[in-house]
């Protein structure tokens, strides 16, 4: 029985497994490690998940969603095909695919998973994570913060001297920063600062506006299809700009084509916004941190951490060039391998400590006087204090001959009550007598997995205590089981077809993005490929995959060919051979 270690991101999704005495990424079928997290729904009610889910982004718009992990922790309903989900349904069924790539590859039941979450996820969007994994079938105990499981790895696998770093986690959709103090086998979050709603995609996102505004195109205008392709474009061409001077993006509507050269300069000015917002999730952290001395490195992980013009933007902060994490993309999920390597108590990772804090505060909602009509929060566990972290505090009457005392129990950084999140509330009865001079003490107790105790002991001897469970997460049995049987109704693509299947969305992918003599050759393709899908002839289908592939690596080529500048389009001698394909001499 094996513990497993799964990076669920907004973009992608990886596993891990420690054995051998190492962090091991597992591959899916397709043998790569990261899987996207896009979710899509086929014709017959089977999903699709991952590639291939991320190619009907385009081709199948109504049918598929991406991204939805920004929404976890909120009723907010997703549609596919006619079928509403929750974000953690979806998130479900990428951890269920994830679950059965693990099970293929280890050969063996899995017993347990440890799922890292951006560190600054609050109590409903970690629980939101608990119940996708329950729904998956996967038993969770333990969350890890996506910084400190990066920041695990990266002092595990450099073995650098005692230093003080800031890990910068940009991914696709959340942006995370810690303060990490590693001493000999210790190794410290001190302080953690972050976005839930700033990534990769808002960069996208600006984009594809600047794209619509320089071509006067309204973007709310535009089909489902072809949003999805601008958008596909961009993150395509902000990727490329690592390693070119500049990227074209170009969209056919009609017989219109519109187009734009994107440069770093370009990508830095449309940055600017998200870039200030990074800014300040810095600076709080910094803030934060609860001791001083100089940094010795900024380490940047995550996929959007790898843009030249955000290491640019954080050169200028700091003055010097900040590191970029070797496998940026990856080493958040082999921090939470070791993680899972060290709940299986391997031996050599017996020593190594870590450490994490609370990425919130927590308190209770009180009043400052008889007549205030608008409680404030009282804080027992300030954000960044380090878990485990248990505080008190003493409370009294405001009235007089009052017969009890009840506390409501909130975590957020707002003053008044109603600015944060209720997690719960506990009441216990004190004796009448004059106002103040009857109290109870309340006790916060945080553990290192993120679950809270609370008791209240008041004057008279009342004694009340409870753990703070999120409702989401510990649905009614009844309600549990209904969930629990829409995603089991889910039947994922058989294994074995994901590979074909792939190819066959990305057909049908390039299919919406061409028109006249390449969306004819496109067809023709389609129609052969899925006849072979159809009839069920493996052979076959292992035979051609690889002159199929280049046909459409060839026709990807065309569509994303900047015209202006010469581009690949297709001539006589293509167009024979192309057609030669479909005569039936498919052999060598």
């Amino acid at each position: 029985m094996a513990i497993i270690g799964i990076d669920l991101g907004t973009t992608n999704s990886l596993v891990c497994v420690y054995r051998s005495g190492r962090a091991e990424l597992i591959p899916n079928e397709l043998g790569e490690y990261k899987t996207p997290s896009a979710v899509s729904l086929l014709e017959d009610g089977t999903v699709l998940v991952g590639a291939a889910a991320k190619e009907r982004l385009i081709s199948h718009p109504e049918a598929t969603a991406a991204s939805f992990k920004i929404w976890m922790g909120t009723e907010k309903p997703l549609t596919l095909a006619g079928r509403t989900f929750k974000p953690e349904e979806l998130s479900a069924l990428v951890l269920r695919q994830l679950l059965e790539d693990a099970k293929r590859h280890l050969g063996e039941p899995v017993e347990e998973a440890v799922i890292s979450v951006p560190a600054y996820f609050n109590d409903d969007q970690r629980c939101a994570t608990k119940l996708a994994a329950q729904l998956a079938g996967l038993n969770v105990k333990r969350l890890i913060n996506e910084p400190s499981a990066a920041a695990l790895y990266h002092r595990y696998s450099a073995q650098t001297g005692d230093c003080q770093l800031m890990i910068v986690d940009f991914g696709g959709g959340t942006l995370d920063v810690s303060i990490v103090e590693c001493f000999e086998n210790i190794i410290e979050i001190t302080a953690i600062a972050g976005d839930n709603r700033l990534g990769g995609d808002d960069v996208d996102r600006a984009i594809a506006a600047h794209f619509c505004q320089e071509n006067g195109l309204a973007e709310e205008r535009l089909s489902p299809s072809l949003r999805a392709s601008l958008y596909r474009q961009a993150e395509t061409a902000k990727i490329a700009l690592s390693s070119a001077p500049a990227a074209s993006i170009s969209l056919q509507q009609g017989e219109t084509r519109y187009s734009l050269v994107l440069t770093n300069d370009l990508l830095r000015r449309l940055c600017g916004p998200v870039f200030q917002k990074v800014r300040g999730v810095i600076t709080r952290a910094m803030k934060d941190r609860g001791r001083g001395g100089r940094l010795n490195d900024v380490i940047l992980v995550g996929g959007s951490a790898q843009l030249t013009v955000f290491g640019d933007f954080l050169e200028e902060l700091f003055g010097r060039r900040p590191h970029v994490a070797a496998s940026p993309d990856e080493i958040v999920a082999l921090g939470v391998g070791l993680c899972a390597g060290i709940k299986e108590r391997a031996e050599d990772l017996q020593d190594l400590v870590m450490t994490d804090v609370c990425p919130f505060s927590l308190g209770v909602s009180t009043y400052s006087r008889r007549d205030d009509k608008t409680p404030h929060m009282a804080v027992l566990i300030p954000r960044s204090s380090m878990l485990p972290a248990s505080h008190q505090e003493r409370f009294y009457t405001l009235n007089d001959n009052q017969t009890g005392l009840r506390f409501e129990i909130y975590q957020g950084e707002g003053y008044f009550a109603s600015e944060n999140l209720k997690l719960g509330e506990v009441e216990v009865q004190v004796p009448p007598g004059p106002a103040g001079e009857q109290s109870a003490v309340v006790t916060f107790t945080y553990d290192i997995d993120g679950i809270l105790h609370v008791s209240a002991q008041s004057s008279g001897g009342d004694f009340r205590e409870r753990l703070i469970l999120n409702p989401n997460l510990h649905l009614t049995e009844e309600g549990k089981e209904r969930a629990m049987e829409r995603i089991r109704q889910i039947q994922l693509a058989a294994q074995g077809d994901q590979r074909d299947q792939l190819l066959l969305e990305r057909a049908l992918r390039l299919y919406t993005q061409t028109i006249g003599q390449g969306r004819e050759m496109v067809a023709s393709l389609i129609g052969y490929w899925k006849n072979l899908m159809d009839c069920g002839d493996r052979i076959q289908r292992r035979r051609d995959y690889d002159r199929v592939k280049e046909r459409l690596d060839m026709l990807e080529a065309a569509v994303e060919a900047d015209p202006l500048e010469g581009g690949v389009w297709f001539g006589e001698s293509e167009e024979e051979d192309f057609g030669q394909y479909f005569d039936g001499d498919l052999e060598e």
